[in-house]
């Protein structure tokens, strides 16, 4: 299933993005066939990057691909990237 959906990425999914100056990443593909992604470039911050993954990206995996359940944006952010912050922000008090 994971080649069959990066192929949907680099075919369908990726060259709409790069026209946005984004893109796509592939972080999994459940044992239930969740697509979890990470988007890059100007996507990652675009205001409507969720509207993008429900709309564009999981109609395109859905239309390809019948046994994927649902797409879902993984957090732009690391964990790791969150609990440095956090500690700097708890310092300041």
């Amino acid at each position: 299933m994971r080649e069959q959906v990066e192929k949907i990425i680099n075919d369908e999914i990726q060259p709409a993005l790069f026209l946005h100056g984004g893109g796509v990443e592939l972080v999994e593909v459940t044992d239930d066939n969740i697509v979890k992604i990470k988007l890059t470039g100007a996507c990652s911050s675009c205001p409507g990057r969720q509207h993008t993954v429900e709309q564009f990206v999981e109609t395109a995996f859905k239309e390809a691909l019948p046994g994927i359940s649902k797409v879902v944006l993984e957090n732009q952010v690391s964990d790791e990237l969150i609990g440095q912050a956090l500690a700097i922000l708890r310092k300041g008090k």
